[in-house]
């Protein structure tokens, strides 16, 4: 479908008065499903007025963490759960989670307004909405402030970028799939260009655009792009542009430090001075719009192939949470339950990486059992040895 062709589907959609809309990012509801989340209320002053659901496992963490997750067009907060299967791994890991949900009041197709000049600033609407469900979060839950992560899908994506732009000193990480840039757009014109065009802007310029969103002058938060290859709905030019905006930030080259294989997939990786991975992308070869999931054939699967949620044999709700730190212990469990689990057979399964391009077919051939996402990170390796030889710093 073309620019042309997108504009025209939009002018025909209905449209709340006096609320600017931007249909097209993610169009198909996803069934709400099982999804464990509830509702609360009362978090604050809710300029942006949105609804607040979240989902806190019976058993916690010590000093757990915070992970906020963020629908696309047309999706819901549970809906978006079920497919994803964050509060599985809520469950497993022992994290809490937070399920920002558009309303059809603010737009009509449920997205997150990213584009819209009022609820992008920092303080101010969605955004500050989502920062006020956060603080409520780590009040309620004793949640670990340096441990606060974000992540959504398409417009989701885009307000991803939104929030690690406007508070950096609040995210230690996020991660974008499908997404844009923070600050490429404060209409709706300037937002279909961005999504369909893309086009490409000086690193320093992009690095600006989130620098005058906060009086922030500390460390820059880590990030994670994901993006499909065919995807026709946000031209996947936007993850090299995500890239290029966070590298700039971190003072980091273009070229990036490693390219490997994982589970078939491209990944290429950034790290700091003190050899810390603080930006990757993974471009997931084919796939459409949308987030993708590994399902079939998986023993211990996170999520549910619907629409804009893909089959495409990597798990993205695991590896975001790896890179978040939050996969390197379980949660508690009770005496029975450990001890069933210390009588299952060990798991020595090492994913596939490689640096040599595959075909297709080999990318499906390489695509690991559930036991296999229980990787060995070979960067994460190497820090490892060289922090425990003194010759870097410990992150």
């Amino acid at each position: 479908m073309s620019l042309a062709d997108n504009i025209d589907f939009l002018r025909n959609l209905p449209k709340p008065p006096g609320i600017n809309t931007l249909q097209g990012l993610a169009r198909g509801r996803a069934s709400a499903g099982l999804s464990p989340i509830s509702e609360s209320t009362g978090f604050g002053s809710n300029p942006g007025d949105l609804r607040m659901f979240s989902y806190v496992p019976a058993t916690l963490a010590a000093n757990p963490a915070l992970v906020v997750v963020l629908h696309g067009c047309t999706q819901n907060a549970a809906g978006y759960d079920n497919g994803t299967g964050w509060s599985a791994l809520a469950e497993r890991y022992g994290f809490a989670l937070l399920m920002p949900e558009q309303k059809s009041s603010n737009n009509g197709n449920t997205c997150f307004n990213w584009f819209n000049a009022d609820d992008i600033a920092r303080d101010s609407g969605e955004a500050l909405s989502i920062r006020e469900m956060i603080e409520q979060m780590a009040v309620d839950h004793d949640v670990d402030r340096k441990r606060i992560f974000v992540t959504g899908l398409s417009a989701g994506g885009a307000m991803t970028s939104v929030m690690l732009a406007t508070y950096p000193d609040v995210f230690a990480a996020g991660a974008i799939i499908a997404g844009l840039p923070y600050g490429i757009a404060t209409t709706m014109q300037e937002a279909l260009s961005g999504m369909y065009r893309a086009a490409p802007r000086a690193a320093n310029d992009l690095g600006n655009l989130v620098r005058k969103a906060s009086p922030h002058t500390g460390e820059w938060p880590k990030v994670s792009v994901w993006h499909g290859s065919a995807d026709r709905t946000v031209n996947p030019a936007n993850a090299g542009e995500i890239v290029k905006q966070w590298l700039d930030l971190h003072g980091l080259p273009p070229a990036p430090m490693s390219a490997v294989d994982v589970d078939g997939y491209p990944r290429e990786v950034w790290w700091n001075k003190d050899g810390e991975t603080v930006v990757e992308s993974f471009t997931i070869t084919d796939m459409a719009h949308g987030t993708p999931l590994a399902i079939a054939g998986q023993d211990e699967p996170y999520g549910a192939a619907g629409a804009f949620l893909l089959e495409a044999g990597i798990s993205s709700s695991y590896h975001i949470a790896q890179f978040f730190g939050l996969t390197r212990q379980l949660a508690p469990r009770n005496v029975e339950a450990a001890a069933v689990e210390r009588a299952a057979p060990a798991d020595a399964t090492v994913s596939s990486v490689t640096q040599k391009p595959r075909t297709s077919g080999d990318r499906r051939a390489a695509r690991r059992d559930p036991a296999g996402r229980r990787s060995i990170d070979i960067n994460g390796a190497i820090t490892r040895a060289l922090t425990a030889a003194g010759l870097i710093k410990s992150p």
